[in-house]
């Protein structure tokens, strides 16, 4: 039973650039797909804003420019900070990586910056909020960056240790996309019995390819030390690169299942894929660096030597129906264990808890549960 959220609140700084009556819309929209109650409220200045924060339940806020409002931020970790504009965190913004409680255990929430993203970027924001108080996360580090952690959601009711889901969101590799992307999966894993970690990781455009692919590697490590029973690796768009390109390494991962993913670099950077986000992410194209396309893109690596997974929306980008299509049957060829999931949906319906073709790639992944250990994962 999905527990109730109090109201969400949805506060808009003074001097916000953007059209109230559209945010309503947006708002209201993701209020209603989400069955919670809640409302916009612009703030007319700094003592309406500070009062707003006040507010309990969910709370997502839109700072707007004024400096002494932005600079609130430390103040009110549990909230929702959102920039329509791609931008550095607002003054005194927290680390996204939660601060030790007195205690010694994290933090269950943390500070969260979302920016960049447009108007889209409150449908997000929303969710986010919504998700973390009705399953909320443990964030572990696992490294000293502040983009190196990862939020661990365990099963309510586990007996004992609980197999692992580890989650990679994609966003072509760029900043302005998080985890949060993948926040309701890993709800959804953690009610069908799985401990779902959801990891950030250091993007490309910001801290260079090596840096990108040394996270996932670090994460998935550390996340398979707990585990008892199978390892499965989850990525979405260039998350599913980045999940079967460390599954290609990392004999502990039992089932590497890709979501829309980018599984073919050279010929991704051939067709300039979303603006020349390929060349862009690995640091030249593909005839500029060739090792490192070997070695990164899932279809230059096979065999995998893992069984793998590989899902796709008929009605996303005809690009990417492509690169899954002739990346399982290469795969195939090659000798690995490749299922092969195809059904209506566009590119975001495949990491939507409520869609048919979710509901029927969680069902071959929650068959891992009780599957051979990844000890046993031929090679």
């Amino acid at each position: 039973m999905i527990p109730p959220v109090p109201n969400v609140l949805v506060v808009t700084g003074p001097g916000l650039v953007a059209d109230l009556r559209l945010l309503t819309e947006v708002a209201d929209r993701e209020f209603a797909a989400l069955g919670v109650d809640g409302k916009v409220l612009p703030a007319p200045d700094l003592p309406g804003f500070r009062a707003a924060l006040e507010s309990s339940g969910a709370l997502v806020v839109l700072p707007g420019p004024d400096p002494e409002i932005r600079g609130l931020s430390s103040a009110y970790p549990q909230a929702v900070w959102l920039d329509l504009t791609k931008s550095a965190p607002p003054a005194s913004q927290p680390a996204p990586a939660s601060q030790p409680a007195p205690d010694g255990s994290p933090d269950p929430l943390g500070g969260t910056y979302l920016h960049g993203r447009g108007v889209w970027g409150l449908t997000w924001a929303i969710r986010h909020a919504v998700h973390r108080l009705r399953w909320p996360a443990r964030r572990v580090g696992y490294g000293e960056h502040p983009d190196q952690w990862a939020e661990v959601r365990t099963p309510r009711e586990a007996a004992g240790p609980a197999p692992v889901a580890v989650l990679l969101h994609g966003g072509y590799w760029r900043s302005i996309w998080g985890a949060d992307l993948m926040d309701a999966l890993c709800a959804d894993l953690a009610e069908r019995g799985f401990t779902s970690w959801n990891v950030e990781y250091r993007r490309p455009d910001l801290h260079g390819w090596a840096a990108t692919t040394d996270d996932v590697a670090a994460a998935i490590a550390l996340a398979a030390e707990g585990a008892s029973g199978p390892v499965v690796v989850i990525g979405h768009s260039a998350g599913g690169q980045l999940a079967l390109r460390a599954a290609a390494d990392d004999p502990r991962v039992s089932l590497a299942v890709s979501l829309a993913g980018v599984l073919d670099l050279v010929e991704g950077d051939r067709r300039h894929l979303s603006s020349g986000a390929v060349a862009a992410a690995l640091g030249g194209s593909a005839a500029e660096v060739p090792e490192i396309y070997g070695r990164s893109s899932p279809l230059e690596r096979l065999p995998l030597g893992v069984p793998q997974l590989i899902v796709q929306g008929g009605g996303d980008d005809l690009d990417l129906v492509d690169l899954s299509r002739r990346y399982a049957r290469a795969a195939q060829a090659a000798g690995d264990q490749v299922t092969y999931l195809e059904m209506s949906g566009d590119h975001f319906d495949v990491i939507d808890p409520a869609s048919p073709i979710w509901r029927a790639t969680a069902g071959v992944i929650a068959d891992r549960k009780g599957g051979e250990a990844p000890s046993g994962r031929p090679r």
